[in-house]
């Protein structure tokens, strides 16, 4: 039986104990459903043997060595992960566009005797919806956007507002990146189309009815492009510009930052690549802060030398008018700030 998907703008609830996505694991790794599991029928090898087969030879030799290689890792399933599942388990199977790796996996389990169903579309379907709703769609979610110079604690005043109940999106937490040349997190960032899941998912656990804070980014977190309907909703939202002393700025830098700093060789190649954009002479010099341990110097020099400007020429494409809000970046300032926060967006939210 095909079970349809259900409207990804609400929180994703399948009437299932499990969801099985039993496609390869790189399409697995790309992208999947939340809360997925991974029991791919085909591997990645395999899948490419199969589809080789497929245009190459004859489709009826594809479905044959497919059925003899799906058996094979069903098997191995079923011995291993579902073996303590049971009689009463109900699981929700699905492939690319429910067909045949996810119907051939259902009516093993369902011969066993479990109530197994497949997703009407597989994963095609589900991705179709996530499309529509970020690229074709427009949000219903009121954004107030929380923008400031580099070092201003826009994601440290994020957390502090969510942990007040106030409503935040976290693009940079969603696509693993602070944003910027010095940005990268451990692990990496995840595919593109694993980032919009990750989107949607998060969309779909805010309310419309109130409004939602988000930091002010480009339209791409690292190498990820922020999706247009979210784009347009930030270039339309009301803003509240962060203002801190640039010598007050590099202190959290060099504080927030000190993970990266702490592996100065690595710090010293990610700012090689400023070179096509600051020159060898100065990206040389601030490889020398690096190796003297001066990292307070260098984050001042990189916000007055190259993330100032480049945050004000970004800033010219807004014409909404700004809130600007003073602050302090010692605890006790960021918990005012927060404070104001959680009051003032529903404000400016109208």
């Amino acid at each position: 039986m095909a079970h349809d998907l259900p409207d990804i703008t609400q929180p994703l609830v399948l009437p299932f104990d499990s969801v099985i996505d039993v496609r390869s694991p790189a399409e697995f790794t790309d992208d999947h459903i939340p809360g997925a599991i991974s029991l791919p029928v085909l591997d990645n090898d395999e899948r490419a043997v199969v589809g080789t087969i497929y245009k190459q030879e004859s489709p009826f030799r594809a479905r044959k060595v497919g059925a003899a290689l799906v058996a094979m890792n069903a098997a191995r399933h079923i011995q291993g992960p579902l073996a303590d599942m049971d009689g009463s388990w109900r699981p929700l199977v699905y492939c690319w566009r429910g067909g045949q790796r996810s119907n051939s996996f259902a009516s093993i389990l369902s011969q066993i005797g479990w109530r197994a169903d497949v997703l009407a579309g597989g994963y095609r379907s589900y991705r179709r919806a996530v499309v529509e709703m970020l690229y074709d769609g427009t949000l219903a979610h009121r954004m107030v956007v929380l923008d400031g110079n580099t070092g201003t604690a826009k994601t440290e005043l994020l957390q502090q507002v969510a942990a007040r109940g106030g409503q935040v999106l976290d693009l940079e937490g969603l696509a693993n990146h602070r944003g910027s040349v010095l940005g990268p997190r451990p692990g990496g960032q995840p595919a593109q189309k694993m980032f919009e899941s990750r989107l949607v998912a998060a969309l779909a656990a805010l309310s419309p009815d109130r409004p939602v804070l988000v930091e002010a980014e480009s339209s791409k977190v690292g190498d990820l492009l922020v999706p247009p309907a979210v784009w347009a909703a930030m270039c339309a939202a009301p803003r509240v510009q962060l203002s801190a002393s640039v010598e007050d700025r590099a202190r959290y830098l060099a504080r927030t930052y000190a993970d990266i700093s702490a592996d100065r060789e690595g710090l010293k190649q990610i700012l090689s690549l400023l070179i096509r954009l600051q020159g060898h002479a100065r990206v040389e010099h601030w490889q020398s802060l690096v190796d003297q341990g001066a990292f307070e110097t260098l984050a001042l020099e990189l916000i007055t030398e190259h993330y100032d400007s480049r945050y004000a020429k970004s800033r010219d494409t807004h014409v909404t008018p700004s809130r600007v809000l003073p602050l302090s970046l010692d605890p006790d300032g960021l918990a005012r700030a927060a404070d104001w926060l959680s009051v003032e967006v529903t404000a400016l939210a109208g």
